[in-house]
């Protein structure tokens, strides 16, 4: 049985997630505080959490940050926030998913199974990611190190090959420089932007893409680099 962390000030909202979630067979513990939520973190974590942005004590993008410190299970905001900067800060901070107030239950109650599965298969003895992605028109497979773009293939350094991959693994997530430097080149990120932005620059080239425009591999400014 799923145990699921709810954190959120507002009583009633906690109470109709709850409900859901329980009837769904999942065991609920409901917090108020952002810090009373981290601290039984530490003494039992949660198969997942959703968190509310607006706590009195600690916000939850802090409490999404302090949490992803030391813990990789899935992580759902719930807010009454919807700026495109919020969602955007959210996911980069560690969330999996998105959901703004007021919002529908079976929805909520659908996106939490969601991401347990995805948890159960990725981070419980299975395969971490696909060996191949493919979508619109993009095909790139780590078995053979091929990059196929509309039917040509592209000719990509290792480097140019791991950025891209990288990216592709967490479509839709919008992935910093700093990431994106430690997982592909394996050092420490010590301001190199220009390097990244630089090998993106070169990459958006060989895939023909407008660097105002580009269709697959696009800037998220201040933030960093996502493919949708």
């Amino acid at each position: 049985m799923p145990d699921i962390f709810v954190v959120d000030d507002e009583e009633a909202i906690a109470g109709l997630v709850e409900v859901y979630l329980a009837n769904d067979g999942c065991t609920v513990r409901k917090f108020t505080s952002g810090l009373e939520a981290l601290a039984a973190v530490e003494q039992s974590p949660p198969d997942l959490a959703v968190l509310d942005v607006m706590l009195p004590d600690l916000d939850g993008f802090t409490l999404c940050q302090r949490i992803r410190e030391k813990y990789v299970f899935p992580i759902i905001m719930l807010t009454a926030k919807v700026e495109d900067m919020d969602k955007i800060m959210g996911l980069t901070l560690g969330a999996d998913d998105y959901i703004t107030k007021p919002f529908n239950p079976l929805e909520l109650t659908a996106r939490v199974k969601t991401q347990l599965r995805r948890y159960t298969r990725y981070n419980q003895g299975a395969p971490a990611q696909p060996e191949e992605f493919d979508f619109r028109g993009l095909q790139i497979s780590k078995s053979n190190h091929k990059c196929i773009l509309y039917g040509q293939e592209l000719s990509l350094t290792p480097l140019e090959f791991s950025i891209l991959w990288h990216l592709c693994a967490r479509r839709g997530q919008v992935v910093s420089s700093e990431e994106l430097f430690e997982a592909v080149w394996g050092e420490k990120y010590m301001d190199s932007n220009n390097t990244v932005m630089s090998h993106i620059a070169r990459l958006r080239e060989k895939m023909h893409e407008p660097s105002r425009r580009p269709k697959f591999v696009k800037t998220v400014w201040g933030v960093g680099y996502t493919v949708e």
